[in-house]
């Protein structure tokens, strides 16, 4: 007969190890069951204070020895997120779309072609997400900066903003970094959309945990029997 788990400890506990208000961990969760990849927005403009507050936020995130490599280009410039968007709609159109047929569901495979051929570009912020190679080793500056990215997305929801994370314009990352004047020694990770929903987005879709999550080895199941 397996041992039960331990039961998680009161939400109220929980704040008061850290001096939280009484809501502010459901609030995390509701933002945490929320946050999905925006790709059509609105043209309303977003305020330098919000893009400081989820900039901010980003910041919080854990990095290797604390060296925080990440580097922030906040782009509103038309042309330039003109150009960032012509090399993510290339990317896509070169490659990108054809190893994603059969692999997305129709609909969101026209979600991401949309967005993929200028939905995103069309966001009144673009965020070019760099890491600074002189703050961490190269070979994992990974590790340090998607948990960063990560923050960025959450902060975004929780202020009602849309975001998505891309890559796509990666594949041309000498362009993309020369666009926004990147260094050498700076390299481009990501490119993090933020602007108001086009329209109301709705809940992300996610496997059961019991489906991925496994006690002590793998295929033991979830929750434990």
């Amino acid at each position: 007969m397996g041992v039960p788990p331990s039961p998680a400890p009161p939400v109220g506990r929980a704040a008061a190890a850290w001096g939280l208000a009484s809501g502010a961990v459901d609030d995390f969760f509701d933002v945490v069951h929320r946050q999905r990849a925006c790709r059509s927005f609105g043209t309303d403009p977003v305020d330098d204070a919000d893009v400081e507050r989820v900039l901010d936020a980003a910041t919080f995130a854990p990095s290797a020895e604390n060296r925080q490599p990440w580097v922030f280009v906040v782009v509103r410039d038309e042309r330039r997120r003109a150009e960032i968007g012509a090399l993510t709609r290339r990317a896509w159109e070169e490659g990108g779309r054809a190893h994603s047929e059969g692999r997305l569901a129709p609909g969101l495979l026209a979600e991401v072609d949309a967005g993929a051929r200028g939905g995103v570009s069309s966001a009144p912020v673009l965020v070019v997400v760099g890491g600074d190679t002189r703050l961490g080793d190269a070979r994992v500056l990974e590790a340090s900066i998607f948990p960063c990215v990560q923050n960025l997305l959450l902060a975004a929801t929780a202020l009602g903003l849309g975001s998505s994370l891309t890559t796509l314009p990666l594949v041309f990352g000498r362009e993309l970094a020369a666009a926004v004047g990147l260094p050498d020694e700076v390299r481009a990770m990501a490119v993090v959309p933020l602007g108001w929903p086009a329209r109301p987005l709705s809940p992300p879709r996610r496997q059961p945990l019991a489906d991925k999550a496994h006690r002590e080895v793998y295929g033991a199941g979830w929750p434990p029997a």
